[in-house]
């Protein structure tokens, strides 16, 4: 049977949650011209409303059901993706966190917060960080999933992120101070880079990047090796190498290789239509986002080949469509992915205020902020009522492996530093890193109570995994046989 959140219960408490964060986020964004040591000492003041060592503590409030919203997700996705969506959330408790980043949201909303806003990813974990190549074909480490980015307290990103640190360095077999460390770097490289970002001028910041070099430096040499074998595997991740593993030539052109239930040939959409009919009326609405250079250089190409494919774990189910285009001739491809969009696992936690009316545009304006040199043909576009983005499907795209055997503790934690500077340069271009620096401040006060959540947080995760295993094997939940 279904599982439904108690919906008197659950519309109480969010409308309290979202009138008392509608009133704080009205001073989130402060004015800029305001001095940097004024907006720091404002910060700092709002250490006696909101204590650094408030954020250590986690309670979760009876509303939050995590079976419950689990389950309810799966009315907006294709039935026939759930059981493998659900499959690849019950691989470890890192994996459930990873693909239930709705049950946090509901967390965090109970949490205490400044009221100072930036653009949230809001679905921050140690494995939405990576490389990729800029405009310019410089290989950059920052976020690369946005689908849940909205305006939101920093707080959340920066939760989030550390309990993250926290459960896979539990995955990866680290002991409890391996999993402390782990979580302690995350927040001490914020820390430090929002600091940094604090004083530097608003042009500079902008256009601080943390390219390959920096990330060379920022490591010891003991993971040298390892960060160089994903960089240089990074920049072999080209068009011309997708186009040889997911085509075959067929009477001279290439076509998409259908890897069921990966990599699916359909005829029509979920709505009925033709595939190429569909995808003219949304090429349409898409090349509207573009930049006029980007569309005469998209109008270059013709259109080969489309399939659907399934990606990630959480966005498991949501429809997603790869399209082979062709430029000159068979060696100049170009793969374009098409993303469902749906609402923010956030919203429902946000003042209306910070709403957009198309997702796949809430989608792209917030990677296009925080990103820095997001993909030349990130855009976003709509069908039939549902919300798209497009991006290159692969395009210089890399990542660590966060798996045992992969990766050891130690060198984790030095990744989990790298991944708190990226997410402070996401929040100085988007919010006030004076303001939130001066609330952190310089001392371990706000590192420490973070380390805590992220430890709570953990063991509140491995409660909800068996949770979710218990539905598994009682029926409750559908899961896909073991291997997706």
């Amino acid at each position: 049977m279904p599982v439904d959140i108690s919906k008197e219960k659950a519309r109480s408490g969010l409308n309290s949650g979202r009138q008392k964060l509608a009133n704080k986020l009205a001073v989130a964004f402060t004015d800029p011209h305001e001095p940097m040591r004024s907006r720091m000492a404002t910060g700092k003041a709002i250490r006696d409303s909101v204590p650094r060592i408030s954020h250590a503590d986690f309670r979760r409030v009876d509303t939050v059901d995590p079976l419950a919203i689990i389950v309810n997700q799966t009315r907006t996705r294709l039935p026939q993706l759930v059981p493998i969506r659900h499959a690849r959330m019950l691989v470890s408790p890192f994996a459930f966190l990873r693909g239930s980043a709705a049950v946090m949201a509901a967390d965090l909303a109970a949490s205490p917060t400044t009221g100072f806003a930036v653009q949230a990813c809001g679905d921050m974990h140690v494995s939405n960080f990576g490389v990729y190549g800029s405009a310019e074909r410089r290989l950059i480490f920052a976020i690369n999933d946005f689908d849940e980015t909205i305006p939101g307290p920093w707080e959340w990103d920066v939760k989030r992120l550390a309990a993250s640190a926290y459960v896979a360095c539990a995955h990866l077999a680290g002991k409890k101070n391996d999993c402390q460390d782990a979580a302690w770097a995350t927040v001490a490289g914020y820390q430090e880079h929002l600091r940094r970002y604090a004083r530097m001028g608003y042009l500079e910041t902008w256009y601080d990047c943390i390219d390959s070099d920096r990330v060379l430096e920022s490591l010891s040499p003991g993971v040298h090796d390892k960060a160089h074998a994903i960089l240089d595997k990074a920049r072999t991740r080209t068009n011309l190498q997708v186009l040889e593993k997911m085509t075959d030539l067929i009477d001279d052109q290439h076509r998409i290789v259908e890897n069921r239930p990966f990599v699916v040939r359909e005829r029509r959409t979920s709505t009925g239509r033709p595939i190429k009919e569909a995808l003219g009326h949304f090429l349409l609405s898409y090349l509207n986002s573009l930049a006029p250079e980007r569309r005469v250089l998209l109008s270059r190409y013709k259109v080969l080949d489309i399939a659907r494919k399934m990606v990630g774990v959480g966005s498991v189910g949501t429809g997603c469509w790869v399209v082979l285009l062709e430029g000159e001739d068979s060696t100049d491809p170009l793969f374009l992915q098409i993303k469902e969009a749906q609402p923010s696992v956030l919203t429902p936690y946000l003042p209306p205020s910070v709403q957009n009316g198309n997702d796949g545009q809430r989608v792209v304006n917030g990677q296009r902020l925080i990103q820095g040199s997001p993909d030349i043909f990130l855009g976003w576009g709509e069908l039939d009522g549902t919300h798209f983005y497009a991006r290159q499907l692969r395009d210089m795209k890399g990542g660590i492996d966060i798996e045992p055997g992969e990766v050891r503790p130690v060198g984790f934690v030095e990744y989990c530093r790298l991944c708190g500077w990226g997410l402070a340069l996401a929040h100085a271009k988007s919010g006030d890193p004076a303001m939130i620096s001066g609330y952190i401040g310089k001392s371990d006060e706000f590192v420490e109570a973070i380390v805590r959540f992220a430890g709570a947080y953990a063991d509140q995760t491995a409660r909800d995994y068996d949770t979710l295993t218990a539905a598994a094997k009682n029926g409750k939940l559908k899961v896909a046989a073991k291997g997706y």
